[in-house]
């Protein structure tokens, strides 16, 4: 496992090995994606959005999500994370 320290200015130094691995350079922008709580994925900010393309599964809809559908879901997902945060 590779391993950085964080300085007193929340700076971290990424080693060499790791920025080979993502070809990153001096001025690359990094994004921090969450990926479940306590959990985070580091992603070069240089990816093409359309590289991301087909990385999750498609299940076929017969029609669009709605507005109030899409609402409904975050909603829900929103109140499970409480219960969860809740539960600890």
């Amino acid at each position: 496992m590779t391993a950085a320290t964080i300085t007193s200015k929340g700076q971290i130094t990424i080693p060499a090995a790791v920025r080979a691995a993502l070809h990153l350079g001096a001025g690359d922008r990094l994004d921090f994606v969450e990926i479940a709580p306590m959990r985070y994925e580091i992603v070069p900010a240089k990816v093409s959005v359309m590289s991301l393309k087909g990385i999750f599964a498609h299940k076929a809809r017969k029609r669009p999500v709605s507005i109030e559908e899409m609402n409904e879901a975050i909603g829900q997902a929103v109140a499970d994370d409480f219960r969860r945060s809740v539960a600890k």
